[in-house]
């Protein structure tokens, strides 16, 4: 049967604790970011996404709650706002 050999090693691979497929976009620690800086309504997810290095579908995708609207969000945990850029003196 063909194939059988391929599924042969995707089991053998599971029993071996190996993980299989895409690795995630974001890490745990980059959606409790997000999430947080989504709180602060001066922080667009656009801007959000190009800081994590990801699009804002992922974003989406991560942050199931934008669904609700940004309001559905918890409220804000402290100041986690995006870094701004320095600007010079004149």
């Amino acid at each position: 049967m063909p194939g059988a050999g391929r599924f042969g090693r995707s089991v053998a691979a599971r029993a071996r604790g190996a993980r299989l497929g895409r690795p995630p976009a974001m890490t745990e620690e980059q959606v409790r970011h997000a999430r947080d800086l989504l709180t602060h309504p001066e922080n667009s997810i656009s801007s959000i996404a190009k800081f994590l290095g990801v699009s804002r579908d992922t974003i989406c995708k991560y942050v199931p709650e934008l669904k609700g609207g940004r309001l559905a969000l918890a409220e804000p945990t402290g100041a986690a706002a995006l870094p701004r850029p320095a600007q010079s003196a004149k």
